[in-house]
């Protein structure tokens, strides 16, 4: 395992970071959601992504379960806030009322005193962002959050919270938004204004949910138990990649692959790491194994000429429009 620094910070992390989104607590039992973990620490990821939201709040309380006994110096643990986490009208958003009572939420469920990094999951567009800015500080300043970071904001927003950020003297440090080779959005302004303003990328989603291991064949139905054929949310994320273009182009990144010595997840994860804004890629797993073979893309180095011919075949199909990187701002109140 290699380690990058986040951002500008002096906070190191594992540049394979384990995330538990769509798995822990929905897709994968206990049991093998803490196999996984324990083989994200075998493979030397000391870097774990959650968010209370996940799951319902259950994949914090398995992650918390799975990480009980490890040295709590030797992790770091990511968090979000933002999305509904219960039925009450205050229950969402970034408001000064939900930052107060979700962190303490997620710092009990996942059985630790404080979270490394605490990020805004959505920039919350009905709150005043000096509200959200000030909560965030005083976060960090009890004790509970050392470093703060966003999830999905858009550029300009950055910009706004990180002058905040300055002059409240809190670390904002990260940006997490979804980036593969198929989803590049935020090459347009987010990464410019990360890399001014001294963020890193904690990108999600290196292999497209699945699309870039090339086990989904054009023209064919997706492998049952599959992502693409997951109802409580998968299928829908990966509905955008289903397409007999993408997947055709994918299959012709296989001899890329082979030439590299990697299988195609591991070019993908690699090759999100190759950016040097980006400071962690962030993979699930659903078995053991998966994390093993995932982690092997640290440290891998891709040549200028392979880089070139990688994009000859998928930037074709790749999604480049900047201004995607502002639909996740939501529209309304969730």
């Amino acid at each position: 395992m290699e380690y990058r620094h986040l951002g500008r910070s002096g906070l190191l992390i594992s540049e394979i970071a384990y995330g538990n989104w769509l798995t822990h607590g929905s897709q994968v039992e206990e049991e093998a959601a803490t196999a996984c973990v324990r083989a994200a620490l075998d493979a030397g990821i000391t870097t774990f992504d959650t968010a209370d939201v996940y799951a319902e709040t259950r994949a914090e309380s398995v992650l918390g379960r799975a990480l009980k006994g490890e040295r709590r110096e030797g992790l770091e643990i990511f968090t979000k806030v933002y999305w509904p986490t219960g039925p009450g009208r205050n229950d969402r958003g970034l408001s000064r009322k939900h930052i107060m009572e979700s962190i303490d939420n997620s710092l009990r469920r996942l059985q630790t005193d404080y979270v490394d990094l605490y990020q805004a999951h959505r920039y919350d567009r009905f709150t005043p962002l000096e509200e959200t800015m000030s909560a965030f500080a005083d976060v960090v300043h009890s004790g509970k959050a050392h470093y703060i970071g966003v999830s999905e904001w858009p550029a300009e927003q950055i910009r706004r919270a990180h002058a905040l950020a300055t002059e409240l003297r809190i670390p904002l440090v990260s940006s997490q938004p979804q980036y593969s080779m198929l989803w590049r959005v935020i090459e347009g302004d987010v990464i410019p204004t990360s890399e001014e303003l001294g963020l890193g990328q904690i990108v999600w989603s290196p292999i497209a949910q699945g699309v870039l291991t090339g086990k989904y064949l054009p023209g064919q139905q997706p492998p049952e138990g599959s992502r693409a054929t997951d109802t409580k949310g998968g299928a829908n994320m990966i509905s955008r990649f289903m397409r007999d273009e993408v997947l055709e182009a994918v299959q012709r990144l296989r001899p890329l692959a082979d030439e590299a010595g990697l299988s195609l997840a591991q070019l993908a994860v690699a090759w999100v790491l190759q950016n040097p804004n980006v400071s962690a890629a962030i993979v699930g797993a659903s078995r053991p194994e998966q994390v093993g073979e995932n982690a092997k893309a640290a440290g891998v180095k891709l040549d200028a000429d392979l880089l070139k011919r990688i994009d000859e075949v998928i930037l074709p199909v790749a999604e480049t429009d900047r201004i995607k990187a502002y639909q996740n701002v939501p529209a309304q109140r969730p």
